[in-house]
C-alpha cells in the first residue's frame, strides 16, 4: 500500500470512530471548552477566567470556536493522526518504514480502543502526547532546538511536560543547550502574554499553587495498592505493546535499549504523580511503549506475532461495540442510553431549559463541576469561576462523595469574590448529588442566594433565576 493510501485509510478510520462521540462531552474536555467560550466573550484567561492548567488546551479550542459536535471530534481526529505521525516518524527514523507504520497504527488503535473518557477528550494529558513524540523524534534526528520547542509546547499543556524535556536530553546529550533554549521559548512567550494582560499572579496561583495542593492531597486510601492495580489493568489492555517491547529489549543491545528502558520508567513515573493513577495519566508512557513495541512486533516470528495480534482483540472487543451503539443512536436520532453519560445528558436538558428563557446579555453561574453548561448555553459567565472547586476548597475528584476541604483560605477568598457577581441564572449541579456541599451551607452566600427563585430542575440540577 502506498504511503498516501495508508494515511488516507488511517484518517478515515480515526475520523469515523471519533465522530461517534459527536453528541457527547466528556468531563475532561468541558473546562477547556468553557474557558475558550469565555475568551470568545472577551475575557482574559486566569485574570477573568479561572483555569487550573497551563493555557494550551483552551487556546487550542479557539481554533474551532469552542464548538461541540463534529468540529470538536474532527479536531480530535486530526490530533490523533498528528500523534500517530510523530510516533511513526520516531520509529521510522530509528529503524525503518515498516516499524514506522506499525507504530503509527498502534498509536491510532490505542487512542481509539481504550477508556472513552480518557482517549476521546482533547484535554491536558492527551495534548502532551503528540509534542512528546515529536520532541523525542527531533532529538533523535539531531535537531535539538526544535526538540526543546516541542517539549516546551508539551509543558504548556501539562507540567508533566518536564519529563518530555528529560527524555529529549536522554536521547541527545550533546545538544542540551539548544534543547533548553527551545524549551524556554514557549514559556517565555506565555509569561510575556500573561504579564501584558495583568494575569501573571493569577496564573501562578491557579496553575502552580493550587496544582501543588492537588498533587499532595490524594483521595485514595491505599494509593500504592491502587496504583499497582490500575497499572496492571492498563498493562493488560496494552498487552500487545508490552509483548513487543519485551521482545525489543531482549533483541536490542547497546545504549538504545538502556535509553528506552529509562525513558519508559521515567514516563511511567508520571502516572504516580499526585498518587491518583487516573487512566489519562498513562498517556506519557504510551509513547515509548508504542515505539519499542512496534520494533519488537516487527522482529517477532509468525507464531509470536499471531499471539500479539490476539492480544489486540482484548481492547477491540471491550471498547469496539460501544462505537457501533453510539453510531446507531446518532443515525436514529435518539439519546444515548449509557450510564457514563448521565451527567452530560442532564446538563444538556438543563441548558435547553435555560435557553428557552434566557435573554441577550444575561449571565450564568454554575455551582459544581459542570462547565459544559457554559458551552451548551453559550452564556457569558457572571464571575471568573466556571466551577466550584476554588469556592468549596474540595477537589472535583472527590466532591460528589466527600466534604474534606483541601484549601480553606482559597475557598473563603473565592466566596467573598463571588458575592460581587450578579448572575441572571444560577445552576446548582452539586447539591442534588452531595447535599453536604450545598451553597446555603456557607453563611456568606445565604443572603446572596435569597435574591434567586427556583425556576426549574432536572434529575441532577436546580435552576435559579434572579428575582
Amino acid at each position: 500500500m502506498s504511503r498516501w493510501a495508508w494515511w488516507t485509510a488511517l484518517a478515515l478510520a480515526v475520523s469515523a470512530f471519533r465522530l461517534c462521540h459527536s453528541g457527547i462531552l466528556w468531563p475532561e474536555e468541558t473546562l477547556p471548552l468553557a474557558a475558550a467560550a469565555q475568551i470568545l466573550h472577551g475575557r482574559d484567561l486566569y485574570r477573568e477566567v479561572w483555569f487550573d492548567k497551563p493555557p494550551l488546551a483552551p487556546l487550542l479550542c479557539l481554533l474551532w470556536g469552542a464548538q461541540t459536535g463534529w468540529p470538536l471530534r474532527l479536531a480530535g481526529a486530526l490530533y490523533v493522526l498528528a500523534a500517530a505521525f510523530f510516533v511513526g516518524r520516531l520509529a521510522g527514523t530509528l529503524w525503518g518504514e515498516r516499524e514506522g507504520r506499525f507504530a503509527s497504527a498502534l498509536a491510532a488503535f490505542y487512542l481509539t480502543f481504550w477508556l472513552p473518557a480518557a482517549v476521546i477528550p482533547l484535554a491536558s494529558d492527551l495534548l502532551m502526547l503528540a509534542p512528546h513524540a515529536a520532541a523525542v523524534w527531533l532529538a533523535v534526528s539531531g535537531r535539538g532546538f526544535l526538540a526543546g520547542l516541542a517539549a516546551g509546547i508539551a509543558f504548556q499543556s501539562n507540567p508533566k511536560g518536564l519529563l518530555v524535556l528529560a527524555a529529549c536530553m536522554l536521547f541527545q546529550r550533546r545538544r542540551i543547550q539548544p534543547i533548553l533554549t527551545g524549551f524556554v521559548l514557549p514559556s517565555a512567550a506565555v509569561v510575556i502574554w500573561l504579564a501584558a494582560r495583568g494575569a501573571l499572579d493569577d496564573y501562578y496561583r491557579q496553575v502552580w499553587q493550587l496544582g501543588a495542593t492537588y498533587a499532595r492531597d490524594t483521595f485514595l486510601q491505599a494509593p500504592l495498592a491502587e496504583g499497582i492495580f490500575r497499572t496492571g489493568n492498563w498493562a493488560g489492555f496494552h498487552a500487545a505493546l508490552w509483548m513487543g517491547a519485551v521482545w525489543f529489549w531482549r533483541r536490542e543491545s547497546g545504549t538504545l535499549r538502556l535509553r528506552f528502558a529509562i525513558w519508559t520508567a521515567l514516563s511511567l513515573s508520571a502516572a504516580a504523580l499526585g498518587l491518583r493513577f487516573f487512566p489519562r495519566y498513562y498517556f506519557l508512557p504510551l509513547v515509548p511503549l508504542t515505539v519499542a513495541g512496534a520494533r519488537g512486533l516487527a522482529l517477532l516470528d509468525r507464531r509470536k506475532a499471531a499471539l500479539a495480534a490476539l492480544a489486540l482483540l482484548v481492547p477491540l472487543v471491550r471498547f469496539g461495540p460501544r462505537y457501533a451503539l453510539l453510531a446507531a443512536d446518532l443515525a436514529a436520532g435518539r439519546e444515548h442510553a449509557w450510564r457514563d453519560l448521565a451527567l452530560d445528558g442532564d446538563s444538556r436538558r438543563a441548558a435547553a431549559l435555560i435557553r428557552e428563557g434566557a435573554q441577550p446579555g444575561e449571565t450564568l453561574f454554575v455551582w459544581g463541576y459542570r462547565p459544559e453548561l457554559y458551552v451548551y448555553t453559550r452564556l457569558p459567565a457572571a464571575s471568573r469561576f466556571l466551577e466550584c472547586q476554588p469556592l468549596t476548597g474540595v477537589f472535583a475528584d472527590r466532591h460528589l462523595f466527600e466534604t474534606r476541604v483541601s484549601d480553606a483560605e482559597l475557598a473563603q477568598q473565592s466566596r467573598r469574590e463571588l458575592l460581587a457577581a450578579r448572575p441572571t441564572w444560577i445552576v446548582d449541579g452539586l447539591s442534588p448529588i452531595n447535599p453536604a456541599l450545598a451553597m446555603d451551607r456557607h453563611p456568606e452566600l445565604r443572603s446572596w442566594l435569597a435574591c434567586y427563585r427556583l425556576q426549574a430542575s432536572t434529575a441532577f440540577t436546580r435552576i435559579y433565576r434572579r428575582r
